[in-house]
């Protein structure tokens, strides 16, 4: 594998991402809905706590609504328009390719991530806060984002048309995220028996995510979002070495 290649995929890519308003609109939308979901969601001041629980706490959601709406682009646009006939005639494979529209569509969404640090200021300002959770909060955070783009990379694959896209994109990672609900899991548990019910709990981005946000480091919450972002990607460069020529 060619890391050169990987670099000039990202590189063009997330260029790409500000040739045009939508970068910049995505920032806006996802900053105003965070400090909306954090203030006023989350009820920020009457919890009298001065940390980002709040915070962390509705990104799954968030992340459901805003990451495909980045990921519907990333392979459905190049199969519209026929431009990955000529992505695929460069000396670069297809694995590569993914990896490099993968890796510009998630530092793209750390960009953004970053850009909400005037609310860890905040909490700094207001209070003691632990720092050290707010930190993990903020790499589980971007892990989950990573697990969300992977699913959405693979999705814009299948299909030509990026509303399409979006829509599979949306429900099937609402599919991880609902996994590990509590409404769900209730649901099975008055039936089914408790492996089976661990099982579809161990599946959820919830389950993973919650742990990290609350500054529990554990490997396998870390193994998790690793071994997802790859099963989805390799399945994304498999769907892409198959259909390239549609």
């Amino acid at each position: 594998m060619n890391m050169l290649n990987i670099w000039f995929i990202m590189k063009r890519e997330f260029g790409g991402y500000f040739a045009t308003p939508v970068a910049y609109v995505f920032i806006i939308i996802f900053l105003l809905l965070a400090g909306f979901s954090t203030f006023y969601v989350g009820n920020f001041f009457a919890r009298g706590e001065a940390d980002l629980y709040p915070f962390f706490s509705l990104h799954p959601w968030l992340y459901i609504l805003l990451i495909p709406a980045i990921s519907m682009r990333l392979w459905a646009e190049e199969r519209k328009s026929g431009s990955i006939e000529l992505l695929m005639t460069l000396p670069v494979s297809v694995f590569e390719a993914v990896l490099g529209k993968f890796f510009a569509a998630w530092a793209f969404t750390g960009l953004a991530l970053i850009l909400n640090f005037p609310l860890w200021i905040t909490v700094n300002y207001l209070g003691n806060p632990d720092n050290g959770v707010i930190f993990t909060g903020f790499v589980g955070s971007f892990l989950m984002a990573g697990g969300f783009l992977a699913i959405g990379s693979c999705v814009s694959a299948s299909t030509k048309n990026q509303v399409v896209a979006f829509v599979l994109s949306l429900i099937v990672s609402l599919i991880f995220v609902l996994a590990g609900y509590g409404i769900v899991l209730d649901f099975f548990s008055s039936w089914a028996p408790q492996p089976l019910v661990d099982a579809i709990s161990s599946f959820s981005f919830l389950t993973h995510f919650d742990a990290i946000s609350k500054g529990v480091i554990d490997l396998r919450d870390i193994l998790y979002f690793a071994a997802l972002i790859a099963i989805w990607l390799f399945a994304n460069a498999l769907i892409v070495n198959a259909r390239k020529a549609d």
